[in-house]
């Protein structure tokens, strides 16, 4: 069969490009979708602040009886480019009907733009941003991913490997089963560390009071994610983007902000209730439903997911992790959670991977993320 590749011109064309994961993956019991709204911004050239240094174009797939049967979208991040003296351009939200010649012609496509825009290498899947989900999986198709991750079917990574595709990097996620009680060692190290390094946790009792501390831990997150695989400074439109999106679902007894005696963050940490099966029954749409799946997902749970820690370098080997750690890791003993998900780490993330190894945790997810070197002026394949 002959396929043809459409570039997304029109707002129509965006949501069909956007909701045709959920045709591929119908039925699909581990899919979760994310939500058609966010997606829109996060891919509008208008509303997503990135695109003051990135460039996207986004493109469909068509089988002869005009139906979808792939997406791809190419970008160029001239921040990222900068940071690390490269030419590089990703591919991201790449899914595709199980035929190789689909995941051919679109890789294709993106490989072609690449080489006119001058790119050496092109990697991917990545996002826009670091906040994009990002990767292939490679393991654990048989388990739901985390809101901030995504699934795909096993077939994805044999194809990008055909196509000429070697691995970058790898991103690993943890189960973590929690313990019917905190450990006695905890609050005793929490409290010793408190006292050595005159330090102290904040207490919140306002979302307010959060936003307040909240530029601070944007900068540290710039600072200390300065050297991670695919991370680049936030600019101020990005963090006031985040914040409009990350602070309505917080909870504060999942959240731990250190500071030291100048009331400076010296390291945070933050948590959130699973929101993947409340996604599922959402189905992509907050309205007129699907916000209480949500808000009913954040209250009454069994699993919490981890999203963001950072510590100032300084800070490291004087144990502000186990502030962090006992700070968040109370509430969810209190609240009896079952397990812990964290969210997509590079596998050499072992400051992070270590903060389970007193606990029973299993490695259940594994995402790559491709690399492929472009011959300047040739053509793809």
């Amino acid at each position: 069969m002959r396929y043809t590749i459409h570039e997304v011109t029109s707002i129509n064309d965006l949501k069909k490009f956007i909701k045709f994961p959920n045709k591929l993956y119908s039925g699909n019991k581990y899919y979760v979708p994310p939500l058609v709204a966010t997606e829109l911004e996060t891919l509008s050239v208008e509303k997503n602040p990135a695109f003051e240094f990135c460039d996207a174009k986004y493109w469909l797939a068509y089988n002869e009886n005009n139906t979808i049967v792939g997406r791809i979208a190419g970008i160029v991040n001239h921040k990222y480019n900068k940071k690390t003296g490269e030419k590089y351009v990703s591919f991201g939200w790449f899914d595709f009907i199980d035929d190789y010649n689909v995941a051919k012609a679109l890789l294709q496509t993106v490989e072609t733009w690449a080489i006119e825009k001058e790119a050496v290498s092109i990697h991917g899947p990545l996002g826009i941003s670091e906040f994009d989900a990002s990767g292939v999986l490679i393991k654990g198709f048989n388990e739901i991913p985390t809101a901030y991750g995504k699934y795909n079917f096993p077939y994805y990574s044999e194809f990008i490997e055909r196509l000429g595709y070697e691995k970058e990097v790898d991103w690993v996620e943890l189960r973590v089963t929690v313990p019917n009680s905190m450990p006695e060692r905890y609050p005793k190290m929490a409290k010793m560390i408190s006292e050595r390094y005159n330090l102290r946790s904040i207490k919140f009792s306002t979302k307010k009071e959060v936003l307040s501390y909240s530029e601070e831990i944007f900068q540290l997150m710039n600072k200390e994610y300065e050297n991670i695989h695919g991370f680049y400074a936030l600019s101020p439109g990005q963090i006031n983007a985040l914040k409009r999106q990350f602070i309505p679902f917080i909870r504060l007894k999942y959240i731990s902000v250190i500071v030291n005696s100048d009331n400076n963050v010296v390291g945070f940490g933050i948590c959130l209730p699973s929101l993947s099966k409340a996604l599922q029954k959402c189905r992509g749409k907050l309205f007129p439903f699907g916000f209480l799946h949500i808000i009913k997902a954040l209250y009454h749970n069994d699993t919490i997911d981890t999203l963001l820690i950072a510590i100032q370098s300084e800070y490291r080997d004087k144990g502000v992790n186990a502030l962090i750690f006992n700070d968040i890791g109370s509430s969810i003993v209190s609240d009896k959670m079952k397990y812990i998900e964290t969210t997509r780490e590079l596998e050499d993330n072992f400051l992070v991977q270590n903060l389970w190894s007193k606990l029973e945790s299993r490695e259940h997810k594994r995402a790559r993320c491709y690399l492929k070197s472009l011959a300047s002026g040739a053509p793809p394949f």
